[in-house]
């Protein structure tokens, strides 16, 4: 208890000290960038409205400890990693990890792999900057971008959130279809998500810890449901291990290479970094204390590395069971089955020989058939938690990127509703007026939609990270930045290639396109040309009076700054 009550002192000390005034004036002046929690909260509180907020709580962290290692300590840090990683287990993710087992095996395991490996490092990066500076991404884009680009990224990020929130209703739409044994029609699964996501904010008013908890609940009920499948699936070991360790993809064509795309695209959500530079902040880290505040990035970094490692395990389980299901059978065969068990859902897979083109609900439908009736509702059991915990997660990701770039602060239920109701209308236009199974070419829109609003998470995050006024002494070094630089460069343009394949012809769609580009593309270069300058390459053309007014925007805080930080080739203190 000594831990927790030290803690507790301290924040009370910072909560009674007059604004403005330091606890240690040598190391990070209050006046400069990198300042303490408590100081930004009373500066530019982040909520503000009557409603409790999950920032609205912390959690005391017990003083540093002697040793290494400490996993009281670890289990204080425990949470915001879990609560990102269910982007990783999302039903976008479900539906691109059921179509690469069914069309190539066991081949893409190792995509999904190095896509989580690549979506941690950027993890890293977004947790980070929120526990040095004790300010989330949307925070610093809108002190380092003139109002109008930072309108137009908020908007940009608006839109993969929406993105994200429709997939997140078709897949608890088809769980409910599932569930009640057609009797609750999708469109109606889609309308009771409206009432369903309002019962989430009541337990949000129980405090962190408990909210914390329930999506700890809906990750675990994925691993079993999921991991159910597996063992009953019982695909060969040896394969599947090849697939993980063996980057290779032996008589891989277009669509395989298309489908390796929608994986990188599906795991690593934009969204996502500017919830997790959030999430951190609800832990009691005094930033005027660098040994503090290493010690909470190493902590953030062990906890993220358990979940998404966990969220690989299950993606593991879902490509896997596919794998040895769906490969390369054809609808007759999987009707036959059908047929075969006694099955009323036989008729939704044709009388032809065409490979089966699987998606959520006919995967599901295809496990009841070949185990058993059982299999198809855990199935839907686990594509409902994946639906619930993406819901409440895209929640807060769209109130802190509204409240960081806009100061715009609304209750909860209006952020809820806006988001949501901005998912349903289409949404419910195509489950009313389509077959169930057309809601995955919807699925598949929305995934490319998604794609393109990489850069607008991934260049302000480098750009953050990268430059020394705002990090200090935990600035990136040389071999981070290169390699966020590299993975970046590689998502982006594999992103870009996939979007190309996807687009309609026709001249009309081509001029659209044309207009769009034009616009997208500036913007893009915008944000690149801004983290070259954040990273110091030009640092003589930053003074000048043009670049920082229209280009490399520098708010007050920054110019005030004493804070002398450390060469960025020495940075990166853990």
């Amino acid at each position: 208890m000594r831990g927790a009550g030290a803690a507790a002192v301290r924040i009370a000390a910072r909560r009674s000290a007059a604004p403005g005034q330091s606890q240690d004036a040598t190391n990070v002046p209050s006046g400069g960038y990198v300042q303490s929690a408590a100081e930004a909260t009373e500066r530019s509180p982040l909520i503000g409205t009557q409603s409790s907020s999950y920032l609205d709580h912390h959690v005391l962290v017990p003083e540093a400890d002697p040793s290494f290692f400490s996993f009281r300590k670890l289990w204080a840090f425990t949470g915001p990693g879990f609560l990102i990683s269910i982007a990783y287990l999302d039903p976008g993710n479900i539906e691109a990890d059921l179509e690469a087992g069914s069309l190539a095996q066991y081949k893409l395991l190792w995509v999904v792999l190095w896509s989580s490996v690549a979506g941690l490092l950027l993890q890293r990066l977004a947790a980070r900057l929120g526990t040095v500076t004790g300010r989330h991404m949307a925070e610093h884009a809108h002190g380092q971008y003139p109002r109008p680009v930072r309108i137009l990224v908020w908007l940009m990020i608006e839109l993969a959130i929406i993105g994200n929130d429709m997939q997140e209703v078709i897949g608890t739409a088809i769980a409910f279809y599932l569930l009640s044994n057609r009797i609750i029609k999708v469109w109606q699964g889609v309308l009771i998500t409206i009432f369903d996501t309002f019962t989430f904010l009541l337990i949000d008013k129980y405090g962190m810890r408990k909210l914390e908890l329930l999506f700890a609940t809906f990750i675990g009920i994925m691993a079993i449901t999921f991991g159910y499948e597996y063992v009953v699936s019982a695909p060969p070991q040896g394969e599947v291990i090849k697939g993980v360790l063996l980057p290779l993809c032996e008589g891989c064509g277009t669509p395989e290479l298309l489908q390796v795309i929608s994986i990188i695209g599906a795991i690593i959500a934009p969204h996502n970094l500017y919830l997790h530079s959030a999430l951190v902040k609800t832990r009691d880290i005094d930033q005027n204390r660098p040994a503090d505040v290493r010690d909470a990035n190493k902590y953030y970094f062990v906890e993220t590395s358990i979940a998404v490692f966990v969220s690989f395990i299950i993606n593991l389980f879902v490509v896997s069971v596919f794998g040895e299901g769906l490969y390369l059978r054809t609808n007759q065969e999987v009707r036959n089955v059908c047929l075969a068990s006694g099955s009323t859902y036989a008729d939704i897979f044709p009388n032809n020989g065409d490979i089966v083109q699987a998606d959520m609900f006919q995967g599901g439908i295809f496990l009841g058939c070949k185990f058993g009736v059982a299999a198809m509702y855990i199935w839907a059991v686990g594509l409902f938690a994946a639906g619930q915990s993406s819901t409440m997660t895209g929640c807060y990701s769209g109130q802190f990127v509204m409240e960081g770039f806009l100061h715009l602060q609304w209750s909860r239920w209006r952020r809820v509703l806006f988001t949501r109701t901005l998912a349903i209308v289409p949404t419910l236009w195509v489950a009313y007026y389509s077959r169930v199974e057309e809601l995955s070419i919807m699925n598949d829109t929305l995934n490319s939609i998604m794609s393109v609003q990489l850069p607008f998470a991934l260049l302000p995050l480098i750009a953050f990270t990268s430059n020394k006024h705002v990090m200090g002494e935990f600035v990136n070094s040389v071999p981070s930045t290169l390699l966020a630089l590299f993975l970046s460069a590689g998502i982006i343009a594999a992103n870009t290639f996939y979007v190309i394949q996807a687009l309609p012809g026709g001249t009309l769609w081509i001029a659209l396109c044309a207009v769009l580009g034009i616009f997208y593309v500036s913007l893009v270069a915008y944000l690149a040309l801004h983290m070259l300058f954040s990273m110091g390459l030009f640092e003589g053309l930053s003074r000048k009076a043009f670049v920082k007014k229209y280009l490399f925007y520098t708010p007050l805080f920054m110019e005030n700054s004493q804070h002398q930080p450390t060469d960025s080739t020495e940075g990166e203190n853990t």
